[in-house]
């Protein structure tokens, strides 16, 4: 039997397993060495974790809550559930997190332009937020897709001071900004650094951006262990890239009784063509610099993903999650649109909390979990980002406007 990976990756290499690694262009090389370098130079040093917290405490305002969802649970029935308030934070989402930390180390090495992709925008908003803050120069790449859903986080980045370019070439969605993104990096490699928001991409990224999401789940197991005196029975958390789910998760990876749940995006249906449910449906292959799963055809080509929520489309999953799903020390589930649309309103209904779409496939499944708990159990649900940026998505769903 596989050991159970407990969160003890990379290698060197930046291999999780077979996962992960660094399949990009020879021009990029030196500087994702560099960047590498410099991160392991920081990561050991007190004092750049003492300013990171502390722009966390008085920017972000975190901590960020642990909240007794009391009528949700009620709702379901069965286990208590939790919430994990990512979506109070500054900028609305978990985003910010990591963007605080790679701006520290992009102006530690001397960076004077920072590029980052988006999907849903909450990215791109926390990039050009943190852009703002420190005075660099900020472009943002979004999929033509994304722009016309998004309007409201289009038009944050650009009062925040960002040029917001978008992307026309394929679907017009998270996987065309982020192959535009690199391109420019490429071009501009020495004076630019690139702010990449998923835990995806190539070594050194999925280390960096967790290890900087990794905030969420230190916080949680402190908090509930404050509230009910026991660490939690599951953990739920959406997955795109999977930068919230491995926040949340990691610190917990060595407390094997805990179940964990990633949930995809299954679109119109797993079976239907239209989902991004990577680990579900996918095999693996190489996108974007890292081995990892991804959604292919036959012949190996990547295939558009499919969900409501713009962050949940991304065709791969981060390769960590490839050696949390092969070793079984997380389970990968699907919720289709209609379900994440339906909690969406759930949410808002019960608890007065609008819940973004990412986070409302969480919300769906942690619903149909609790029902087969005991009352005495608890779900820790990280409420990945706040729902405002979806409310023209959800009308025209419901008003049988598809996207």
């Amino acid at each position: 039997m596989t050991t159970l990976y407990t969160g003890n990756g990379p290698d060197k290499s930046g291999f999780f397993g077979e996962f992960g690694g660094c399949y990009m262009p020879e021009s990029l090389m030196p500087a994702l060495q560099d960047l590498e370098r410099e991160f392991n130079i920081i990561r050991n040093k007190a004092e750049f974790w003492t300013e990171y917290r502390q722009i966390l405490t008085d920017f972000v305002g975190r901590p960020s809550p642990l909240f007794y969802a009391k009528n949700l649970t009620m709702y379901a029935g069965g286990a208590k559930i939790y919430l994990k308030r990512e979506d109070l934070n500054h900028t609305g989402a978990h985003k910010i997190n990591n963007c605080v930390g790679q701006i520290l180390l992009a102006k530690l090495m001397g960076k004077t332009r920072i590029i980052a992709e988006t999907g849903a925008g909450q990215h791109g908003v926390a990039t050009a937020t943190v852009c703002a803050l420190f005075k660099l120069k900020c472009t943002i790449y979004m999929g033509e897709t994304d722009v016309h859903r998004q309007q409201m986080n289009v038009d944050r980045m650009k009062l925040l001071g960002a040029e917001v370019k978008s992307v026309k070439k394929g679907r017009g969605t998270l996987k065309d900004a982020m192959n535009e993104a690199l391109r420019d990096w490429i071009s501009n490699v020495d004076t630019t650094y690139y702010l990449l928001g998923t835990g995806a991409g190539p070594h050194p990224y999925p280390t960096i951006v967790r290890e900087f999401q990794k905030i969420i789940g230190i916080e949680a197991k402190n908090q509930i262990l404050l509230k009910e005196n026991k660490l939690p029975d599951a953990l739920v958390a959406c997955v795109g890239g999977g930068s919230n789910a491995l926040g949340l998760m990691h610190p917990f990876l060595q407390d094997t009784n805990i179940k964990m749940f990633g949930v995809e995006a299954g679109g119109k249906g797993t079976n239907s063509g239209e989902h991004a449910a990577s680990i579900s449906k996918g095999r693996v292959g190489v996108l974007h610099g890292n081995l990892t799963y991804l959604l292919q055809d036959s012949d190996g080509q990547i295939l558009d993903g499919h969900s409501i929520s713009a962050g949940l489309d991304y065709p791969g999953v981060g390769p960590e999650h490839g050696i949390l799903f092969e070793t079984g020390r997380v389970t990968y589930v699907a919720v289709n649109d209609e379900d994440a649309v339906n909690a969406f309103q759930i949410l808002s209904q019960q608890e007065g909390i609008i819940p973004a779409l990412e986070s409302a496939h969480a919300i769906a499944y942690a619903i149909k979990l609790a029902k087969e708990m005991r009352p005495e159990q608890t779900i820790i649900v990280n409420l990945s980002g706040r729902g405002d940026k979806d409310l023209n998505t959800v009308k025209k769903y419901l008003s049988g406007v598809t996207e």
